[in-house]
């Protein structure tokens, strides 16, 4: 049997790439999408509407013309917590000296004495020897006390701030709400632009969740939600949000200055492996590719990073400004997909003990757990899966396995939405009328097409008996390619 092929190479781990200014010319954008972006992130902190809209109707037209499934992630703002602005852009502050955030100083006054601030509730919030870190933790500030509308600090790390520069409190603790009047509003251009995924800023717990997906529905989008955590006190929740989002997101950047770098790897490790466990995705993001920005190959240490993010079992990574604005975007994602497929064949990627010892709840379940145990030690090229919803792909995307995966979904919005599963590829195929041997034939030809198996390859295909029927996949065959 063929089993082996280098044209039958696929990524397993997905990228997802920020769009912005570098990648607004058509042409870098379809070379993107060629060289293996997954998910278009649209990031709702910069930019107005039409910019959003503009680039989302773009990938779909390019997504069209290639025959890619590129899934859109509308990812909004959330709450903004930071200071306001110096009278001369800047100051320096040194340790051990006093200063002061005031949340009703005139924001645009501010000097090496105090600065003011556009989130007023901070004042109630913190309460002394609380930290609070800016500027991604460049600057650490001691409370020694609340006067008013006044924060006494300390300085403990000092250096250049700058305007508008973001606050954390270490540990966590900000009352600010998730959801945002700007946030609504932008919900409503994610709708407008059918976002497969909508990502929620600084979740505190499900109910903010909760309340996102209920405005959302409203609205009239069915878009899977993704948890950002990046909250110290989402870590203590995080069960109850996973249950209640689609998707999470290792947001490494505010949860690091919140909980500390050093808390941060073990905190990653955990976050991907619970949310494998509970059948949902994981994006892992922040910094993973810094470098690329401005330099045309990454860095040793963000070769490590995505090579460990890997390892660990997320479904995705994700770049912000390497390619939104750096100098570098294809490059940076032909670097993504080069450390990606070479971590992938690691041992520990190809193997799995997913639910080994839980008793299987549902039907699709025990079908998709099976189909994967059998290809994990049968001499298996691929798996096939009818899905109406893209539930058992989903379920089966959660075992660790070097076996592609190739969901055929009779809907794009459900081929795009499995656009982020690990070792998921989606295939459009409208489900024939005559019966299971006629799906067989064609799930076969369409992976034959696309280049996934050859000639007398073994290949596993299930599907449910009643057309559908959600969540009601059955039947599993073993085949072999003619």
């Amino acid at each position: 049997m063929s089993t082996s092929s280098e044209n039958r190479v696929l990524r397993r781990t997905k990228i997802v790439a920020t769009l912005g200014p570098a990648t607004d010319d058509s042409d870098v954008l379809e070379k993107l999408i060629m060289a293996g972006l997954n998910v278009a992130r649209l990031n709702f902190s910069h930019g107005v509407a039409a910019d959003h809209i503009k680039r989302a109707n773009e990938v779909a037209r390019i997504s069209k013309k290639v025959n890619k499934h590129v899934a859109i992630l509308a990812d909004l703002q959330g709450p903004k917590i930071r200071i306001a602005q110096f009278s001369k852009g800047s100051v320096i502050l040194d340790e051990d000296k006093p200063f002061i955030i005031d949340v009703e100083l005139d924001p645009s006054i501010g000097d090496i004495n105090q600065v003011g601030c556009i989130y007023k509730p901070l004042a109630k919030d913190v309460e002394p020897d609380n930290l609070l870190l800016l500027d991604d933790g460049r600057i650490v500030l001691k409370v020694i006390q609340v006067e008013d509308s006044k924060i006494h600090c300390t300085v403990m790390v000092g250096g250049e701030l700058s305007n508008n520069k973001g606050i954390n409190l270490q540990g966590g603790g900000l009352s600010a709400d998730a959801l945002t009047e700007k946030d609504i509003l932008d919900i409503q251009t994610a709708v407008e632009i059918s976002a497969d995924f909508i990502a929620v800023s600084f979740p505190r717990n499900a109910q903010d969740m909760i309340k996102a997906r209920e405005i959302i529905n409203k609205a009239g989008s069915e878009a899977c939600l993704v948890a950002k955590i990046e909250r110290a006190e989402a870590i203590d929740e995080i069960d109850e949000i996973i249950e209640a989002s689609d998707v999470i997101m290792v947001a490494r950047g505010d949860l690091g200055v919140e909980i500390g770098d050093a808390a941060l790897p073990p905190v990653q490790k955990m976050l991907i492996s619970k949310a494998r466990s509970m059948n949902t995705a994981v994006i892992t993001a922040t910094q993973m590719m810094e470098s690329m920005i401005n330099n045309p190959i990454p860095t040793r240490a963000e070769v490590f990073d995505i090579a460990n993010a890997v390892a660990d079992g997320t479904d995705a990574v994700m770049l912000s400004a390497e390619t939104s604005i750096g100098k570098h975007p294809l490059k940076t994602i032909e670097a993504v997909h080069r450390i990606c497929l070479t971590a992938e064949k690691q041992k520990s990627q190809t193997s799995s003990r997913h639910r080994i010892g839980h008793r299987f709840q549902r039907l699709d379940e025990s079908i998709a757990m099976s189909a994967m145990y059998i290809a994990n030690h049968s001499d298996i090229s691929a798996i096939a899966t009818y899905t109406e919803s893209g539930s058992t792909a989903m379920r089966m995307s959660r075992i660790s396995s070097g076996i592609p995966i190739i969901a055929m979904a009779p809907y794009g919005e459900v081929c795009r939405k499995l656009a982020i599963y690990r070792g998921v590829q989606p295939l459009l195929l409208a489900r024939p009328e005559q019966g299971d041997k006629e799906i067989h034939m064609a799930a076969i030809d369409k992976m034959k097409n696309a280049k996934i198996v050859n000639k007398d390859d073994l290949v596993i295909i299930t599907t449910g008996e009643v057309i559908g029927d959600i969540g009601g996949t059955n039947n599993l065959k073993i085949l072999q390619v003619t």
